[in-house]
């Protein structure tokens, strides 16, 4: 009945934060599957078919020999495994508990850990999955070598933030139009199918088509990854620099929207959904 509070130190509460982040990723990590094993295994096929049906698109179109010198497998990989971390985690930051969920009745719980704890689900998930694929791929086709493995896995975390920035637009602007930021982010995700550039060279490709991509952070994400992928290729159209002051700006945008929208939504807007 009676409670007497008791101040924590700043460590202490450093520390209360990341248990609660941490139980609530595993929580997240379980929401689509019941079976951890089984949620892995999801996400893996999802890669490989995607990996699959580029690798036949190449082959009936005759563009295989085209691309880049070095494992061809590993050239689409690089790039499907980026296009699926950012929109992963892009998914799931939009599907994240928002300030009128019934999660946030809970005392420890706020809109800061549901964020991220969606974020570190993801990321473990596709790390993971990436690990996996590569290491049967290596065991029991070909060997592989990835030319600058921490550059190639600083590109992967480059992706995972990108996917952050954007999703906390859309979560953002969730609870005023639910319909626009679902469409929107399905539009998106659609839309980098072809906007990340993932099935050509930036090196090979004319200016007039890359007018067309630039614009695009995870088209520098995934050509900058190639270049420490592979030793021949050395991307000269592309930067990293870019990507990450993007992915900045729009996480800065998209926190101080979301402090806005915690302030001013309703219980009753779970309605509207």
């Amino acid at each position: 009945m009676f409670q007497v509070d008791q101040k924590q130190s700043q460590l202490s509460q450093a520390a209360g934060l990341l248990e609660v982040i941490y139980h609530a990723t595993v929580r997240h990590l379980r929401k689509s599957h019941s079976n951890a094993l089984a949620a892995l295994a999801i996400n893996m096929m999802q890669s490989v078919m995607l990996v699959l049906v580029f690798y036949l698109m190449y082959a009936v179109i005759g563009l295989r020999g085209n691309m880049i010198r070095g494992d061809f497998l590993l050239y689409i990989m690089s790039g499907i495994f980026l296009y699926m971390t950012q929109v992963k985690t892009m998914g799931a930051i939009v599907g994240s508990e928002g300030p009128a969920s019934p999660m946030m009745q809970h005392a420890p719980m706020n809109t800061f850990v549901a964020i991220a704890s969606a974020a570190l689900s993801q990321l473990y998930i596709q790390v993971l999955s990436i690990v996996v694929i590569l290491y049967v791929y290596h065991i029991a086709f070909t060997p592989i070598t990835i030319y600058d493995p921490v550059g190639a896995f600083g590109m992967l975390l480059l992706a995972w933030y990108s996917g952050i920035g954007i999703g906390l637009i859309f979560l953002a602007i969730k609870p005023w139009f639910p319909q626009f930021a679902s469409v929107g982010s399905s539009i998106y995700a659609r839309a980098n199918m072809i906007a990340s550039g993932k099935m050509f060279l930036a090196n090979s490709t004319p200016y007039y088509i890359l007018a067309f991509f630039t614009w695009n952070p995870l088209f520098h994400i995934i050509d900058q990854a190639r270049g420490f992928a592979f030793i021949n290729y050395n991307p000269h159209n592309s930067n990293w620099l870019y990507p990450l002051l993007v992915s900045v700006a729009l996480m800065m945008i998209g926190l101080m929207a979301e402090a806005y929208t915690r302030k001013h939504v309703s219980m009753s807007w779970s309605a509207r959904r």
